[in-house]
Protein backbone atom coordinates (compact mmCIF):
# COMPACT_ATOMS: atom_id res chain seq x y z
CA UNK A 1 0.00 0.00 0.00
CA UNK A 2 1.11 3.75 -0.76
CA UNK A 3 0.73 6.93 1.61
CA UNK A 4 -0.14 8.88 -1.50
CA UNK A 5 -2.87 11.68 -1.46
CA UNK A 6 -3.85 13.51 -4.93
CA UNK A 7 -3.29 16.23 -3.65
CA UNK A 8 0.59 14.89 -3.99
CA UNK A 9 0.41 15.50 -7.52
CA UNK A 10 0.45 18.40 -9.71
CA UNK A 11 -2.79 18.65 -11.10
CA UNK A 12 -5.33 21.77 -11.58
CA UNK A 13 -8.48 22.51 -8.98
CA UNK A 14 -10.62 21.65 -11.47
CA UNK A 15 -9.44 17.61 -11.80
CA UNK A 16 -9.14 17.72 -7.88
CA UNK A 17 -12.57 18.68 -6.98
CA UNK A 18 -13.82 15.67 -10.02
CA UNK A 19 -11.64 13.36 -8.15
CA UNK A 20 -13.16 14.09 -4.78
CA UNK A 21 -16.64 14.52 -6.56
CA UNK A 22 -16.21 10.76 -7.10
CA UNK A 23 -15.33 9.75 -3.78
CA UNK A 24 -11.59 9.36 -4.37
CA UNK A 25 -9.03 10.64 -1.82
CA UNK A 26 -5.76 8.57 -2.21
CA UNK A 27 -4.41 6.80 -5.54
CA UNK A 28 -4.05 2.82 -6.09
CA UNK A 29 -1.27 1.69 -6.48
CA UNK A 30 -1.23 1.74 -10.35
CA UNK A 31 -1.95 5.52 -10.07
CA UNK A 32 0.49 6.54 -7.61
CA UNK A 33 3.14 4.76 -9.78
CA UNK A 34 1.62 6.09 -13.40
CA UNK A 35 0.60 9.34 -12.87
CA UNK A 36 3.76 11.34 -11.97
CA UNK A 37 5.33 9.78 -14.54
CA UNK A 38 2.51 10.44 -17.42
CA UNK A 39 2.79 13.92 -16.38
CA UNK A 40 6.59 14.14 -17.24
CA UNK A 41 5.33 12.64 -20.81
CA UNK A 42 7.28 9.42 -20.01
CA UNK A 43 6.19 6.47 -23.00
CA UNK A 44 4.88 3.90 -20.08
CA UNK A 45 4.63 0.08 -20.13
CA UNK A 46 2.38 -1.21 -16.63
CA UNK A 47 1.91 -4.49 -15.84
CA UNK A 48 -1.03 -4.23 -13.82
CA UNK A 49 -4.14 -6.35 -12.76
CA UNK A 50 -7.70 -5.22 -14.40
CA UNK A 51 -9.77 -3.79 -11.23
CA UNK A 52 -6.00 -1.88 -10.08
CA UNK A 53 -7.46 1.89 -11.26
CA UNK A 54 -5.95 1.56 -14.62
CA UNK A 55 -8.01 3.97 -16.32
CA UNK A 56 -7.63 6.33 -13.80
CA UNK A 57 -4.20 6.38 -14.08
CA UNK A 58 -3.97 7.41 -17.40
CA UNK A 59 -7.25 9.42 -17.45
CA UNK A 60 -5.99 12.03 -15.01
CA UNK A 61 -2.79 12.70 -16.43
CA UNK A 62 -4.51 13.36 -19.92
CA UNK A 63 -7.50 15.50 -18.89
CA UNK A 64 -4.27 17.64 -17.03
CA UNK A 65 -2.87 17.90 -20.26
CA UNK A 66 -5.52 18.63 -22.69
CA UNK A 67 -5.62 21.97 -24.51
CA UNK A 68 -9.42 22.80 -23.99
CA UNK A 69 -9.81 24.96 -27.38
CA UNK A 70 -8.48 22.44 -30.12
CA UNK A 71 -11.29 20.83 -31.14
CA UNK A 72 -9.55 17.85 -32.99
CA UNK A 73 -9.02 14.73 -30.45
CA UNK A 74 -5.94 14.91 -28.69
CA UNK A 75 -5.89 11.22 -27.24
CA UNK A 76 -6.84 7.85 -28.80
CA UNK A 77 -7.74 5.08 -26.22
CA UNK A 78 -7.71 1.31 -27.88
CA UNK A 79 -9.60 -0.81 -26.18
CA UNK A 80 -10.35 -4.65 -26.55
CA UNK A 81 -14.27 -4.68 -25.95
CA UNK A 82 -17.11 -2.08 -26.63
CA UNK A 83 -18.14 -2.03 -22.73
CA UNK A 84 -14.81 -1.20 -21.79
CA UNK A 85 -15.15 2.01 -24.33
CA UNK A 86 -18.01 3.21 -23.16
CA UNK A 87 -16.61 2.66 -20.19
CA UNK A 88 -13.47 4.86 -20.52
CA UNK A 89 -15.66 7.99 -22.43
CA UNK A 90 -17.79 8.01 -19.02
CA UNK A 91 -15.00 7.69 -16.69
CA UNK A 92 -12.98 10.86 -18.62
CA UNK A 93 -16.03 12.61 -19.08
CA UNK A 94 -16.44 12.37 -15.24
CA UNK A 95 -12.60 13.12 -14.21
CA UNK A 96 -12.58 15.90 -16.95
CA UNK A 97 -15.87 17.84 -15.93
CA UNK A 98 -15.10 21.15 -14.59
CA UNK A 99 -11.78 21.15 -17.53
CA UNK A 100 -15.26 20.60 -19.88
CA UNK A 101 -13.41 18.02 -21.49
CA UNK A 102 -15.34 15.96 -23.93
CA UNK A 103 -14.85 12.07 -24.70
CA UNK A 104 -16.36 9.92 -27.49
CA UNK A 105 -16.61 6.05 -27.64
CA UNK A 106 -16.72 4.53 -31.14
CA UNK A 107 -17.47 0.51 -31.60
CA UNK A 108 -18.86 -1.81 -33.92
CA UNK A 109 -22.60 -2.35 -34.12
CA UNK A 110 -23.10 1.42 -32.78
CA UNK A 111 -24.43 3.95 -35.94
CA UNK A 112 -21.84 4.31 -37.63
CA UNK A 113 -23.36 7.94 -38.46
CA UNK A 114 -24.05 8.86 -35.04
CA UNK A 115 -20.22 8.35 -34.65
CA UNK A 116 -19.28 10.88 -37.25
CA UNK A 117 -21.43 13.47 -36.26
CA UNK A 118 -19.96 13.42 -32.44
CA UNK A 119 -16.42 13.44 -34.21
CA UNK A 120 -16.97 16.95 -36.19
CA UNK A 121 -17.80 18.43 -33.15
CA UNK A 122 -15.19 19.61 -30.02
CA UNK A 123 -13.71 15.81 -29.00
CA UNK A 124 -10.75 15.96 -26.95
CA UNK A 125 -10.99 11.95 -26.33
CA UNK A 126 -11.82 9.03 -28.65
CA UNK A 127 -11.97 5.72 -27.22
CA UNK A 128 -12.72 3.05 -29.43
CA UNK A 129 -12.21 -0.72 -30.32
CA UNK A 130 -9.47 -1.01 -33.54
CA UNK A 131 -12.07 -2.37 -35.71
CA UNK A 132 -14.14 0.64 -35.51
CA UNK A 133 -11.37 3.10 -35.26
CA UNK A 134 -9.35 1.85 -38.47
CA UNK A 135 -12.64 2.62 -40.32
CA UNK A 136 -12.93 6.14 -39.13
CA UNK A 137 -9.48 6.40 -40.17
CA UNK A 138 -9.70 5.02 -43.78
CA UNK A 139 -13.33 6.94 -44.26
CA UNK A 140 -11.30 10.08 -43.19
CA UNK A 141 -13.94 10.54 -39.41
CA UNK A 142 -11.33 10.62 -37.57
CA UNK A 143 -8.51 13.05 -37.77
CA UNK A 144 -5.40 12.27 -36.20
CA UNK A 145 -3.25 15.28 -37.02
CA UNK A 146 -3.51 16.66 -33.21
CA UNK A 147 -3.04 12.84 -31.11
CA UNK A 148 -0.52 13.05 -28.74
CA UNK A 149 -1.57 10.36 -26.22
CA UNK A 150 -1.98 6.72 -27.44
CA UNK A 151 -3.21 4.82 -24.75
CA UNK A 152 -3.59 0.61 -25.23
CA UNK A 153 -5.44 -0.89 -22.75
CA UNK A 154 -5.69 -4.41 -22.27
CA UNK A 155 -2.69 -4.77 -24.67
CA UNK A 156 -3.31 -8.69 -24.19
CA UNK A 157 -6.90 -8.89 -24.89
CA UNK A 158 -6.28 -7.47 -28.11
CA UNK A 159 -3.86 -10.26 -28.68
CA UNK A 160 -6.05 -12.64 -27.66
CA UNK A 161 -8.82 -11.23 -30.03
CA UNK A 162 -6.84 -11.24 -32.65
CA UNK A 163 -7.20 -7.02 -32.67
CA UNK A 164 -3.00 -6.83 -32.96
CA UNK A 165 -2.36 -6.38 -36.37
CA UNK A 166 -5.48 -3.79 -36.39
CA UNK A 167 -3.84 -1.73 -33.46
CA UNK A 168 -0.26 -1.94 -35.75
CA UNK A 169 -2.28 -0.40 -38.57
CA UNK A 170 -3.55 2.40 -36.53
CA UNK A 171 -0.54 2.92 -34.72
CA UNK A 172 1.39 3.82 -38.33
CA UNK A 173 -1.36 6.35 -39.19
CA UNK A 174 -0.81 8.56 -35.93
CA UNK A 175 1.84 10.85 -35.20
CA UNK A 176 5.17 9.95 -34.32
CA UNK A 177 5.56 12.34 -31.82
CA UNK A 178 3.39 11.52 -29.40
CA UNK A 179 3.12 9.52 -25.54
CA UNK A 180 2.20 6.08 -25.35
CA UNK A 181 1.05 3.86 -22.49
CA UNK A 182 0.43 0.05 -23.03
CA UNK A 183 -0.95 -1.50 -19.85
CA UNK A 184 -1.69 -5.21 -19.82
CA UNK A 185 -1.90 -7.86 -17.19
CA UNK A 186 0.30 -10.18 -18.73
CA UNK A 187 3.24 -9.79 -20.78
CA UNK A 188 3.35 -12.09 -23.84
CA UNK A 189 6.55 -11.73 -26.23
CA UNK A 190 4.50 -10.08 -29.14
CA UNK A 191 3.08 -7.65 -26.85
CA UNK A 192 6.81 -6.76 -25.84
CA UNK A 193 7.50 -6.70 -29.35
CA UNK A 194 4.93 -3.79 -30.18
CA UNK A 195 6.43 -1.73 -27.23
CA UNK A 196 9.41 -2.15 -28.85
CA UNK A 197 8.74 -1.79 -32.08
CA UNK A 198 6.61 1.61 -31.05
CA UNK A 199 7.27 3.08 -27.61
CA UNK A 200 10.51 5.47 -26.32
CA UNK A 201 12.79 4.77 -23.99
CA UNK A 202 9.73 2.83 -22.12
CA UNK A 203 9.35 3.24 -18.46
CA UNK A 204 8.34 -0.25 -16.83
CA UNK A 205 5.93 -0.39 -13.97
CA UNK A 206 5.02 -3.80 -12.54
CA UNK A 207 2.21 -4.08 -10.19
CA UNK A 208 3.08 -7.57 -8.43
CA UNK A 209 -0.25 -9.71 -9.81
CA UNK A 210 0.53 -13.06 -7.51
CA UNK A 211 0.73 -10.63 -4.27
CA UNK A 212 -2.17 -8.44 -5.04
CA UNK A 213 -4.75 -11.87 -6.30
CA UNK A 214 -3.35 -13.81 -2.84
CA UNK A 215 -4.00 -10.46 -0.70
CA UNK A 216 -7.11 -9.31 -1.68
CA UNK A 217 -9.04 -12.32 -3.04
CA UNK A 218 -9.92 -15.93 -1.26
CA UNK A 219 -9.49 -18.38 -4.03
CA UNK A 220 -10.80 -21.73 -4.07
CA UNK A 221 -11.80 -24.69 -6.46
CA UNK A 222 -14.31 -27.58 -6.72
CA UNK A 223 -13.66 -30.92 -7.89
CA UNK A 224 -16.78 -32.03 -9.53
CA UNK A 225 -18.32 -33.95 -12.73
CA UNK A 226 -20.00 -31.66 -15.28
CA UNK A 227 -22.98 -33.43 -14.64
CA UNK A 228 -23.02 -32.09 -10.90
CA UNK A 229 -22.13 -28.61 -11.88
CA UNK A 230 -25.41 -26.85 -11.75
CA UNK A 231 -26.64 -28.01 -7.97
CA UNK A 232 -22.98 -27.22 -6.95
CA UNK A 233 -23.63 -23.88 -8.57
CA UNK A 234 -26.63 -23.77 -6.48
CA UNK A 235 -24.98 -24.61 -3.16
CA UNK A 236 -22.39 -22.66 -3.48
CA UNK A 237 -24.72 -19.59 -3.69
CA UNK A 238 -26.47 -20.50 -0.93
CA UNK A 239 -23.48 -20.62 1.07
CA UNK A 240 -22.04 -17.83 0.23
CA UNK A 241 -25.13 -15.99 -0.06
CA UNK A 242 -23.15 -12.76 -2.17
CA UNK A 243 -24.52 -9.65 -2.19
CA UNK A 244 -23.24 -9.61 -6.07
CA UNK A 245 -21.84 -12.61 -8.17
CA UNK A 246 -20.43 -12.74 -11.57
CA UNK A 247 -20.60 -16.53 -12.98
CA UNK A 248 -18.52 -16.98 -15.96
CA UNK A 249 -19.08 -19.95 -18.20
CA UNK A 250 -17.82 -20.73 -21.66
CA UNK A 251 -20.40 -20.38 -23.89
CA UNK A 252 -23.12 -18.19 -24.81
CA UNK A 253 -25.68 -21.34 -24.63
CA UNK A 254 -24.06 -22.32 -21.49
CA UNK A 255 -24.89 -18.81 -20.28
CA UNK A 256 -28.22 -18.99 -21.57
CA UNK A 257 -28.78 -21.92 -19.78
CA UNK A 258 -27.28 -21.01 -16.42
CA UNK A 259 -29.32 -17.87 -16.27
CA UNK A 260 -32.33 -19.17 -17.53
CA UNK A 261 -32.14 -22.37 -14.84
CA UNK A 262 -31.75 -19.44 -12.38
CA UNK A 263 -34.23 -17.42 -13.18
CA UNK A 264 -36.39 -20.56 -12.80
CA UNK A 265 -35.27 -20.29 -8.96
CA UNK A 266 -35.92 -16.77 -8.87
CA UNK A 267 -32.47 -16.03 -8.87
CA UNK A 268 -32.46 -11.91 -9.27
CA UNK A 269 -30.17 -12.36 -12.63
CA UNK A 270 -29.25 -11.20 -15.80
CA UNK A 271 -26.67 -12.38 -18.74
CA UNK A 272 -24.14 -10.94 -20.87
CA UNK A 273 -22.62 -12.62 -23.92
CA UNK A 274 -21.57 -11.34 -27.56
CA UNK A 275 -24.75 -12.72 -29.02
CA UNK A 276 -26.89 -10.16 -27.36
CA UNK A 277 -27.62 -6.83 -28.89
CA UNK A 278 -24.86 -4.14 -27.73
CA UNK A 279 -28.01 -2.44 -26.10
CA UNK A 280 -28.76 -5.37 -23.88
CA UNK A 281 -25.37 -6.05 -23.48
CA UNK A 282 -25.11 -2.45 -21.85
CA UNK A 283 -28.34 -2.48 -20.22
CA UNK A 284 -27.38 -5.73 -18.33
CA UNK A 285 -24.19 -4.60 -17.16
CA UNK A 286 -25.65 -0.95 -16.02
CA UNK A 287 -28.44 -2.71 -14.07
CA UNK A 288 -25.75 -5.36 -12.50
CA UNK A 289 -24.05 -2.35 -11.44
CA UNK A 290 -26.67 -0.58 -9.69
CA UNK A 291 -27.98 -3.62 -7.68
CA UNK A 292 -31.48 -4.07 -9.92
CA UNK A 293 -29.71 -8.12 -9.41
CA UNK A 294 -26.84 -9.72 -7.92
CA UNK A 295 -26.22 -12.52 -10.16
CA UNK A 296 -24.70 -11.75 -13.67
CA UNK A 297 -24.13 -14.59 -15.84
CA UNK A 298 -21.25 -13.74 -18.10
CA UNK A 299 -18.51 -15.20 -20.97
CA UNK A 300 -15.55 -13.56 -20.86
CA UNK A 301 -16.71 -10.67 -22.70
CA UNK A 302 -17.79 -9.29 -19.01
CA UNK A 303 -13.78 -10.44 -18.00
CA UNK A 304 -12.20 -7.74 -18.88
CA UNK A 305 -12.18 -3.82 -17.47
CA UNK A 306 -15.80 -3.27 -16.80
CA UNK A 307 -15.38 -1.67 -13.50
CA UNK A 308 -18.11 -3.24 -11.12
CA UNK A 309 -17.60 -2.13 -7.38
CA UNK A 310 -18.56 -4.70 -4.38
CA UNK A 311 -18.50 -8.26 -6.39
CA UNK A 312 -18.11 -10.58 -3.95
CA UNK A 313 -17.85 -13.85 -5.60
CA UNK A 314 -16.57 -14.53 -9.11
CA UNK A 315 -17.71 -18.77 -9.73
CA UNK A 316 -15.63 -19.83 -12.72
CA UNK A 317 -19.13 -22.29 -14.02
CA UNK A 318 -16.41 -23.29 -16.27
CA UNK A 319 -12.44 -22.83 -15.63
CA UNK A 320 -11.15 -21.52 -18.40
CA UNK A 321 -8.53 -22.70 -20.60
CA UNK A 322 -5.89 -19.85 -20.32
CA UNK A 323 -4.61 -18.68 -16.87
CA UNK A 324 -5.02 -14.90 -18.26
CA UNK A 325 -8.33 -15.49 -18.41
CA UNK A 326 -8.77 -16.52 -14.82
CA UNK A 327 -6.66 -13.95 -14.05
CA UNK A 328 -9.04 -10.82 -15.56
CA UNK A 329 -11.89 -13.26 -13.99
CA UNK A 330 -11.06 -12.81 -10.70
CA UNK A 331 -9.97 -9.64 -10.88
CA UNK A 332 -13.82 -9.20 -11.18
CA UNK A 333 -13.48 -9.11 -7.15
CA UNK A 334 -11.17 -8.17 -4.55
CA UNK A 335 -10.61 -4.95 -6.19
CA UNK A 336 -9.39 -1.54 -4.66
CA UNK A 337 -8.75 -2.66 -1.84
CA UNK A 338 -12.01 -4.42 -1.38
CA UNK A 339 -11.92 -8.44 0.29
CA UNK A 340 -13.38 -10.82 -2.68
CA UNK A 341 -13.84 -14.49 -3.57
CA UNK A 342 -13.18 -16.91 -6.76
CA UNK A 343 -14.50 -20.40 -7.10
CA UNK A 344 -13.69 -22.34 -9.45
CA UNK A 345 -15.71 -25.87 -10.84
CA UNK A 346 -12.74 -28.49 -12.08
CA UNK A 347 -13.34 -31.38 -13.89
CA UNK A 348 -11.62 -34.48 -13.49
CA UNK A 349 -9.77 -33.76 -17.75
CA UNK A 350 -9.19 -29.86 -16.82
CA UNK A 351 -6.95 -30.61 -14.23
CA UNK A 352 -3.94 -30.02 -16.45
CA UNK A 353 -5.72 -26.20 -17.11
CA UNK A 354 -5.74 -25.79 -13.03
CA UNK A 355 -2.14 -26.21 -13.21
CA UNK A 356 -1.24 -23.58 -16.11
CA UNK A 357 -3.23 -21.30 -13.71
CA UNK A 358 -1.49 -22.01 -11.04
CA UNK A 359 1.89 -21.50 -12.90
CA UNK A 360 0.81 -18.32 -14.06
CA UNK A 361 -0.69 -16.69 -10.35
CA UNK A 362 2.36 -18.35 -8.56
CA UNK A 363 -0.01 -19.96 -5.44
CA UNK A 364 -1.58 -23.45 -5.59
CA UNK A 365 -5.37 -22.78 -5.15
CA UNK A 366 -6.80 -24.48 -2.42
CA UNK A 367 -9.73 -27.76 -3.08
CA UNK A 368 -12.52 -26.71 -1.09
CA UNK A 369 -15.31 -29.44 0.39
CA UNK A 370 -18.36 -29.57 -1.31
CA UNK A 371 -21.03 -28.39 1.57
CA UNK A 372 -23.38 -31.03 2.60
CA UNK A 373 -26.90 -30.87 2.38
CA UNK A 374 -27.34 -30.34 6.05
CA UNK A 375 -24.75 -27.49 5.65
CA UNK A 376 -26.93 -25.66 3.01
CA UNK A 377 -30.27 -26.56 4.50
CA UNK A 378 -28.78 -24.31 7.65
CA UNK A 379 -28.09 -21.72 5.01
CA UNK A 380 -31.24 -21.68 3.16
CA UNK A 381 -33.47 -19.39 4.80
CA UNK A 382 -31.32 -16.53 5.21
CA UNK A 383 -30.32 -16.91 1.49
CA UNK A 384 -34.18 -16.94 0.46
CA UNK A 385 -34.80 -14.12 2.77
CA UNK A 386 -32.30 -12.24 0.98
CA UNK A 387 -33.59 -13.43 -2.62
CA UNK A 388 -36.93 -11.98 -1.43
CA UNK A 389 -35.86 -8.81 -0.46
CA UNK A 390 -36.69 -5.58 -2.35
CA UNK A 391 -32.81 -5.12 -4.07
CA UNK A 392 -31.36 -1.92 -2.85
CA UNK A 393 -30.49 0.40 -5.67
CA UNK A 394 -27.00 1.68 -5.40
CA UNK A 395 -25.95 5.33 -6.60
CA UNK A 396 -22.66 5.47 -8.67
CA UNK A 397 -20.00 7.61 -7.97
CA UNK A 398 -20.54 9.78 -10.86
CA UNK A 399 -24.09 10.54 -9.15
CA UNK A 400 -23.02 12.57 -6.32
CA UNK A 401 -20.49 14.31 -8.84
CA UNK A 402 -23.45 14.95 -11.27
CA UNK A 403 -26.24 15.96 -8.90
CA UNK A 404 -25.37 19.80 -9.04
CA UNK A 405 -25.24 19.84 -12.79
CA UNK A 406 -28.18 20.28 -14.59
CA UNK A 407 -28.45 19.54 -19.17
CA UNK A 408 -30.26 22.15 -20.89
CA UNK A 409 -31.89 21.53 -23.97
CA UNK A 410 -32.04 24.52 -26.62
CA UNK A 411 -33.96 24.03 -29.91
CA UNK A 412 -30.88 25.75 -32.29
CA UNK A 413 -27.87 24.57 -33.36
CA UNK A 414 -25.31 24.58 -36.33
CA UNK A 415 -28.46 25.76 -38.94
CA UNK A 416 -28.78 28.85 -36.75
CA UNK A 417 -25.33 29.67 -37.14
CA UNK A 418 -24.83 28.92 -33.32
CA UNK A 419 -21.52 28.23 -31.72
CA UNK A 420 -20.26 27.33 -28.64
CA UNK A 421 -19.18 30.57 -28.30
CA UNK A 422 -22.71 32.62 -28.67
CA UNK A 423 -23.69 30.40 -25.49
CA UNK A 424 -20.36 31.11 -23.39
CA UNK A 425 -20.54 35.02 -24.07
CA UNK A 426 -24.49 35.03 -22.96
CA UNK A 427 -24.38 32.62 -19.93
CA UNK A 428 -21.47 33.67 -18.53
CA UNK A 429 -23.25 37.72 -18.14
CA UNK A 430 -26.08 36.24 -16.28
CA UNK A 431 -25.75 37.57 -12.50
CA UNK A 432 -24.28 34.66 -10.70
CA UNK A 433 -22.93 32.82 -13.85
CA UNK A 434 -19.28 32.16 -14.33
CA UNK A 435 -17.18 30.41 -17.33
CA UNK A 436 -16.45 27.84 -14.49
CA UNK A 437 -20.32 26.89 -13.89
CA UNK A 438 -20.62 25.88 -17.71
CA UNK A 439 -20.22 22.54 -18.61
CA UNK A 440 -19.50 20.66 -21.67
CA UNK A 441 -21.66 22.67 -24.65
CA UNK A 442 -23.15 19.88 -28.10
CA UNK A 443 -24.23 21.97 -30.84
CA UNK A 444 -26.01 19.55 -33.45
CA UNK A 445 -27.79 20.71 -36.46
CA UNK A 446 -31.03 21.59 -34.87
CA UNK A 447 -30.42 21.04 -30.95
CA UNK A 448 -27.32 22.35 -28.64
CA UNK A 449 -26.96 20.86 -24.85
CA UNK A 450 -25.47 22.96 -22.29
CA UNK A 451 -24.26 21.49 -19.01
CA UNK A 452 -24.54 24.16 -16.46
CA UNK A 453 -22.40 23.26 -13.13
CA UNK A 454 -22.52 24.13 -9.16
CA UNK A 455 -26.57 23.69 -8.72
CA UNK A 456 -26.46 26.88 -10.78
CA UNK A 457 -28.98 24.99 -13.91
CA UNK A 458 -32.79 25.98 -12.63
CA UNK A 459 -31.19 29.83 -12.46
CA UNK A 460 -30.20 29.30 -15.73
CA UNK A 461 -33.15 27.73 -17.34
CA UNK A 462 -35.44 30.66 -16.06
CA UNK A 463 -32.73 33.42 -17.41
CA UNK A 464 -32.75 31.96 -21.07
CA UNK A 465 -36.57 31.66 -20.99
CA UNK A 466 -36.54 35.46 -22.26
CA UNK A 467 -33.12 35.83 -23.40
CA UNK A 468 -31.70 35.46 -26.68
CA UNK A 469 -28.60 33.85 -27.76
CA UNK A 470 -27.27 35.72 -31.30
CA UNK A 471 -30.37 37.65 -31.83
CA UNK A 472 -32.15 35.09 -31.37
CA UNK A 473 -35.20 33.50 -28.74
CA UNK A 474 -34.67 29.88 -28.58
CA UNK A 475 -37.38 27.30 -26.51
CA UNK A 476 -35.26 25.83 -23.44
CA UNK A 477 -36.32 22.74 -21.47
CA UNK A 478 -34.11 20.45 -19.00
CA UNK A 479 -32.33 17.59 -21.26
CA UNK A 480 -34.07 15.25 -19.40
CA UNK A 481 -37.69 16.47 -19.30
CA UNK A 482 -40.46 15.03 -21.86
CA UNK A 483 -41.08 17.23 -25.27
Amino acid sequence: MNNTSFHDFIISEEIQKAISGLGYHNPTEVQASVIPRALEKNDLIVKAKTGSGKTGAYAIPICESVEWLENKPQALILTPTRELAVQVKEDFTNIGRFKRIKASAIYGRHPFSIEKAELKQKTHVVAGTPGRVMDHIRKGTLPLSKISWLIIDEADRMLDMGFIEQVREIIAELPKERLTMLFSATMPEEIEKISSDYMKNPVRIDISESDIMAAETEHSLYMTDEKDKFKLLTDVTVMENPDSCFIFCSTKDRVDMVCHCLADLDYPCNKIHGGLEQKQRLSAMNGFKRGEYRYLVATDIAARGIDVENVSLVINYDIPLEGEIYVHRTGRTGRAGQKGKAASFVTPTQVRYLHNIEELIGFKIPEAIKPSQEEVSLHKQPFDEKLKRTARIRKSKSDELNKEIMKLRFNGGKKKKLRAANFVGVLSNIEGMEAEDIGIITIQDTLTYVEILNGKGSMVLETMKSTKINGKQLKVIRASDKH
